[in-house]
């Protein structure tokens, strides 16, 4: 067996990445920027970035994604097709799996066209079948940069109602939201400014970026994206974007109004989140005994949204073993990465 394992979680905005040894201690991870709609280059460069950050050179490499979605490519096949492509040109076939879903771990050489669906944002059930694997039941929540994937877990298993994005956004296990990229315009129309209510801009003006770093919530290390306008990301910054969509002129005296804004924009998309997990709660798979289990770099909200409808959390990260210390990104911020490599060693046992 390889001395280590790679997991890949390859997005259409970010490449995650967990280095993880023969007994399943996860040793690094890694978060790099792949804005890949721009072009595969830019696939290429993160997994060239990440790959030089990776001492020991002799791996096995276990691949999912989402980034098949994004508009460089005409249908998700052909995504799926050219981002294992890019994988093994990089790393060589015979080092190289892919994460299938219930399918399994397949390696590359074995892969089919008709594989394809399976493989195409799979990402979320690899994270919720580790969390599954430690935990009898629970609800695991995802928030990331761009969306939120919610899954009931019973008896070791994950009881997903949906298998595709598709299914997944009628029932509500995946939810568009997130606390980095999401245009604030597509969370809220209305906001509650100045003592009243009002209508807001529809136009690209801010990101949720702007919200939780005037909340103080925003890890500068997971915003890897560009801003609105292309300014810089300070609180003042922030702010002025922010004040762009009620047409209330900027004032820096004014912050604290800025702020009492950014928290409601807040509170109405938590209140999505909220309302998504209590549609799966009223599944009665659970008991108020069951965790909510957090991953994602928004993962702070699931431990609020926990607090506020009375279950117990347990952040993704302490369900690995993992020897990082004091690093800007941490297990649970890329989870399906980490899954990815540990099901990989699992499978080998």
């Amino acid at each position: 067996m390889q001395q280590c394992i790679v997991g890949w979680d390859i997005g259409g905005a970010h490449v995650k990445a967990a280095v993880v040894n023969s007994q399943g201690l996860v040793l690094d991870v890694f978060l790099e920027p792949c804005p890949l709609w721009k072009g595969i280059d830019c696939l290429n460069k993160a997994l060239s970035a990440i790959g030089s950050k990776i001492s020991e050179k002799d791996c096995q490499h276990v691949v999912t994604m989402t980034g098949e979605l994004v508009d460089l490519f005409e249908n998700r096949d052909q995504g799926v097709a050219r981002i294992i492509q890019a994988v093994q040109d990089k790393f060589s076939t015979h080092k190289v799996s892919i994460y299938a879903g219930l399918e399994g771990i397949i390696a590359v050489s074995d892969i089919k066209k008709s594989h394809y669906q399976s493989i195409a944002s799979a990402n979320w059930l690899a994270s919720a079948s580790f969390a599954a694997e430690q935990l009898s039941a629970g609800l695991f929540i995802d928030i990331g940069s761009t969306t939120t994937d919610i899954l009931v877990l019973a008896e070791h298993k994950v009881h997903s109602t949906g298998l595709t994005d598709y299914q997944r956004l009628v029932s509500d296990e995946l939810v568009y939201t997130g606390i980095i990229r999401t245009a604030v315009m597509a969370v809220a129309q209305t906001a509650k400014f100045k003592q009243q209510n009002m209508g807001l801009m529809a136009e690209y003006f801010a990101t949720m970026a702007d919200v939780y770093r005037l909340t103080g919530e925003l890890n500068e290390a997971h915003d890897q994206t560009d801003t609105a306008d292309g300014a810089e990301k300070t609180k003042l910054a922030s702010a002025k974007r922010l004040s762009r969509m009620t047409g209330y002129d900027y004032l820096e005296s004014d912050q604290a109004l800025w702020l009492q804004f950014a928290e409601n924009i807040k509170a109405q998309q938590k209140s999505k989140i909220k309302q998504a997990c209590e549609k799966h709660l009223a599944r009665n798979l659970l008991s108020k005994h069951d965790c909510f289990i957090g991953a994602g770099v928004g993962r702070f909200l699931v431990k609020q949204i926990a607090d506020e409808l009375g279950y117990p959390y347990i952040d993704f990260s302490d369900l690995i073993q993992h020897t990082l210390n004091n690093s800007d990104v941490e297990t649970a911020d890329c989870a399906p990465a980490v899954a990815v490599a540990v099901l990989y060693v699992n499978s080998l046992k």
